[in-house]
């Protein structure tokens, strides 16, 4: 098994030294911007990760489809930024906003070909299988963000609908990146499916950790002005599960407040805490923390069924720094 260190230093050296085709400059410098501005690199870690369960050294074998992983979802973002008309992304700002939509459409697309380039490395032994799970994921991400356009404009979205939109938009990459990294580190069949149900189950409970946190969460430390989804009208889990417990007087109120105002940062506020009141009595802080426990003892479970000791402690581990920022 591989030290957690080196697995570390590995992901780093990685992404530092990671290259791009140079001309058209227009088109390959926002690829590294995408790279060079960060990001926590969930999905080429957690490849990682099941991969050092079954070897002792890394190689390219693992080190480019992980690096794929990464840039697939960095082209996602590009494209939700664009279609969002988000002006910040960690911190900086996002691709369209510092060159153009069209560049952001192109450089999008560019790093959505390179992706499957480097996923292309991966070892032939695994080479069929890997590519075409890569490439059922990323059909799936896509009907996923379709979903999530779709349920914007609809307050009938259901607990069951919208899980399975999380599903498709953030599980299934998780879950690709999970089982990737034991297909190429030669566990067997019945392992990788176990570990895919791990990824994905954790995908749903980071998802919904990140929902919890918008409206609980400390804005120092997440990131971002807490209530944003409430303030855009964002069909999030918190929003869809307040729908479906509230009666109807309730969800009149529910309707009410969020149709408010978020003009002046006055009304934000007002808004804010308008929804939020409706949430309290709806005691839906609780149902968010418990869905989340849920969601993640069930990927452990999963993980259980491929591995002890402490090669299941490290999945372990990996899940309570995903989803812990709940608590």
């Amino acid at each position: 098994m591989i030290p957690k260190a080196r697995l570390n230093e590995a992901l780093t050296q990685l992404f530092d030294s990671l290259e791009f085709t140079h001309e058209p400059a227009g088109l390959y410098d926002p690829l590294r911007y995408m790279i060079a501005i960060g990001g926590k690199r969930l999905r080429p870690r957690l490849a990682l990760l099941t991969y050092s369960l079954y070897q002792d050294s890394l190689t390219d074998d693992i080190l480019q489809p992980a690096a794929a992983l990464e840039v697939f979802h960095n082209y996602t973002l590009i494209h939700d930024d664009v279609m969002d008309r988000s002006d910040l992304r960690r911190g900086v700002p996002t691709v369209w906003k510092k060159w153009d939509l069209n560049t952001a459409i192109l450089s999008g697309d560019a790093m959505f070909v390179d992706s499957f380039r480097r996923m292309a490395s991966l070892p032939a032994g695994v080479l069929r299988e890997g590519l075409e799970m890569f490439c059922n994921t990323a059909a799936q991400v896509m009907e996923g963000q379709q979903y999530d356009v779709e349920f914007e404009r609809r307050r009938d979205v259901t607990r069951e609908e919208y899980m399975e939109m999380i599903g498709l938009k953030t599980g299934v990459l998780l879950a690709c990146a999970s089982k990737l990294g034991a297909l190429v580190g030669g566990a067997s069949q019945e392992d990788c499916d176990n570990l895919y149900e791990y990824g994905y189950n954790l995908g749903l409970a980071f998802q919904v950790t990140d929902d919890y946190l918008d409206e609980y969460g400390d804005e120092q430390v997440f990131g971002k002005p807490i209530g944003g989804d409430i303030v855009c009208g964002k069909q999030n889990w918190l929003a869809v599960h307040a729908r479906q417990k509230a009666d109807p007087a309730q969800r009149e109120a529910l309707d009410r407040a969020f149709d408010l105002p978020a003009g002046t940062p006055e009304e934000k506020q007002a808004k804010i805490s308008a929804v939020m009141a409706l949430y309290q009595e709806l005691g839906v802080e609780e149902d968010a923390k418990y869905e989340i426990l849920h969601l993640n003892e069930k990927a452990l479970s999963f993980a259980a069924k491929a591995c002890s000791g402490l090669r299941l402690e490290r999945l372990r581990r990996f899940a309570e720094k995903l989803v812990g920022r709940s608590k």
